[in-house]
């Protein structure tokens, strides 16, 4: 992409073109909110994931066609019993960046896919920002079934869903991830840490071994746009990452 049109998508976002780096927060500074929370809070209040074990996984031999039906029919938690549908995941399943989030919100529960509506348009314009598109990488959940109300999800309904999104991340075989939420990047990093410690740096997935960046949801930034560049900066490290840059 050239510069000017990168630019122009940069400022179509309210974020500064300049702005490709962003050193570590101190301790102090405001944390993601995820969908469904009012405002961000002080790392020392943020609330850390409650321990969880991790479960055994029984989906290592499914391919694709296999684990998107498993997923549709889970009732794994009392959750299936309020969806209209599970939200398997969308976008090209030889991606070399894959995106996970929280779970479905209302507009993901009616069309099936994740991160639409207003979040998943600024995903979209950040994204064709660094160059890609929502068809080139792959985006999951940490749960496939919409909490109610947007809570956040229960360490129970994480559990039973974790392996279906261990299989595709199997399946899918990236080179690096995007944790988008505290949530998501609490569940994989397997961690208690505020959001606001895990940006800024590379990690590793256990177990795993996949190159991982945290950011902020989507969700966050449309309600607190100041934040946008520091999300900015997330995206540009985990695609040095991906470009052999780190």
């Amino acid at each position: 992409m050239d510069e000017g049109r990168r630019r122009a998508y940069l400022k179509a976002m309210g974020i500064t073109p300049w702005v490709l780096r962003e050193a570590p927060e101190p301790a102090g500074s405001a944390v993601l909110q995820d969908e469904g929370e009012a405002s961000p809070v002080p790392e020392s209040e943020a609330p850390a994931r409650p321990e969880m074990p991790v479960p055994e996984s029984d989906t290592s031999g499914l391919d694709w066609e296999a684990l998107t039906e498993a997923v549709r029919d889970c009732r794994r938690c009392p959750l299936h019993a309020g969806r209209t549908q599970a939200v398997f995941g969308v976008g090209n399943p030889d991606a070399d960046w894959l995106f996970v989030g929280e779970a479905p919100g209302r507009e993901e529960d009616r069309l099936g896919e994740p991160f639409v509506g207003r979040a998943g348009q600024l995903l979209d314009a950040m994204l064709a920002a660094a160059g890609h598109s929502r068809q080139e990488v792959y985006i999951a959940n940490i749960l496939k079934s919409r909490p109610p109300n947007n809570r956040d999800p229960e360490p129970e309904e994480i559990a039973a869903c974790l392996p279906w999104l261990r299989r595709q991340i199997e399946l899918v075989r990236p080179r690096v991830m995007m944790l988008v939420g505290r949530i998501a990047a609490q569940t994989l990093l397997e961690t208690t840490s505020p959001l606001g410690r895990l940006r800024g740096q590379v990690h590793q997935v256990p177990e795993l071994g996949i190159p991982a960046v945290v950011t902020y949801h989507p969700a966050y930034l449309l309600r607190s746009p100041q934040q946008k560049p520091k999300a900015w900066a997330d995206l540009c490290l985990a695609l040095d990452v991906l470009e052999g840059r780190q």
